[in-house]
């Protein structure tokens, strides 16, 4: 099993908007990053735990966990003109861009902020707090994940 974490900007989808959604799950789309895609497409596997992330708002911070349910599928957003994500170049007999489908297993009690994960010895070598690291899916070690969980009271 590996640990993975996926950042969201809330007022384009939050861990609330998951918690409404079908099943509590949904696709991860719109990853238009190789590094990014590369860890959904090769690495992200069914029973890998997520550390959902709001990113891009005021505190960011860590604010639930997920579960991957679905491995790795052509991001139909690339092929649709209409949408955001649409990517001209990506082909759907051979594809560019990927998503996996996750699921809420818990919203956290509260925040784990970004302040507080820097501040915090442990994690010090995450990727998330490493200069010039914006990946919006990243990968984290158990140590990490289970730190987060801590700080989060679970």
């Amino acid at each position: 099993m590996k640990y993975w974490l996926v950042k969201s900007e809330p007022d384009v989808f939050s861990i609330d908007d998951l918690a409404k959604a079908r099943n509590q799950t949904t696709y991860w789309d719109g990853v238009r990053n190789y590094q990014a895609r590369n860890f959904i497409r090769d690495e992200m596997k069914v029973g890998d735990k997520v550390i959902f992330y709001h990113s891009n708002c005021e505190p960011p911070a860590a604010v639930g966990i997920c579960e991957v349910v679905k491995e790795a599928y052509p991001d139909f957003t690339a092929f649709d003109p209409d949408n955001k994500h649409y990517d001209p170049k990506s082909n759907k007999n051979n594809p560019t861009w990927f998503m996996v489908d996750i699921k809420l297993v818990q919203k956290f009690k509260r925040p784990v902020t970004l302040p507080e994960i820097k501040q915090n010895p442990k994690l010090q070598k995450m990727k998330l707090v490493q200069r010039g690291n914006r990946l919006s899916v990243m990968p984290i070690t158990k140590t990490e994940f289970e730190e987060i969980l801590k700080m989060a009271d679970l």
